[in-house]
């Protein structure tokens, strides 16, 4: 081998371990784009989770409200929850005086 071979050789080497470093940067924006999407998408995710959990206890309070409005089955329904809901409280009462 001579030197201009050898020459040409480290040249093509430096040149693709060039294009190998341009490559792993652009990787790494990529990823940091991505992982900052994903961040936004979980914080999303937790708003949307919150938001849901207040619609549904609309739901049951506006469902519990219309049941004291309707039937006596309805009725009867809204005494149960009420009932249960009396035994919760107690329940934390009792654990706070302990």
């Amino acid at each position: 081998m001579c030197m201009g071979e050898l020459i040409h050789i480290v040249d093509s080497l430096e040149n693709k371990v060039g294009k190998l470093l341009s490559k792993l940067e652009l990787l790494q924006e990529a990823n940091q784009e991505l992982e900052n999407e994903v961040n936004v998408l979980r914080n999303n995710q937790v708003q949307v989770t919150q938001t849901v959990s207040e619609w549904e206890e609309k739901y049951n309070a506006l469902k519990l409200a219309n049941s004291m409005l309707g039937s006596n089955e309805d009725k009867t329904e809204a005494k149960l929850k009420i009932n249960t809901l009396i035994r919760e409280l107690d329940y934390c009462i009792a654990q706070l005086a302990e």
